[in-house]
């Protein structure tokens, strides 16, 4: 059985936003931007899974363009996060790399998906 590469990138992301707001919480004592980091950085992932069992093309483009604007936030999150020097630049570069990565690559399968729906019509 071929990898998901999305599956388990997105998987991957969620465990280590998980750990970035255990260390948010516990070393930084900050609690309000970390929760909606936790909220929408888990987000994605379980918007991936739902996509899996799309009823439609449609219905998956949908699913994925909810994880897109997630995976978008969470970029906004990170930003401010490391604008109120909550994670300093090394912490911000590694963890927003990642996520621009995932934005990327939920961008390019929906852009081949929709392009696959538009030669059926």
């Amino acid at each position: 059985m071929k990898e998901n590469i999305i599956k388990s990138k997105s998987f991957d992301f969620a465990i280590r936003i998980v750990k970035l707001y255990q260390y948010l919480c516990f070393d930084k004592k900050e609690f309000i931007l970390s929760k909606q980091l936790l909220r929408s950085g888990t987000s994605i992932g379980a918007m991936i899974r739902e996509a899996e069992h799309a009823e439609s093309r449609q219905d998956f483009v949908h699913k994925l363009s909810i994880a897109q604007k997630e995976a978008n936030e969470v970029v906004y999150w990170l930003e401010l996060l490391k604008a109120t020097d909550y994670l300093n630049e090394k912490e911000f570069e590694n963890i927003n790399n990642d996520a621009i990565s995932i934005l990327k690559l939920i961008t390019s399968i929906i852009k081949t998906t929709k392009a696959k729906v538009d030669i059926k019509k």
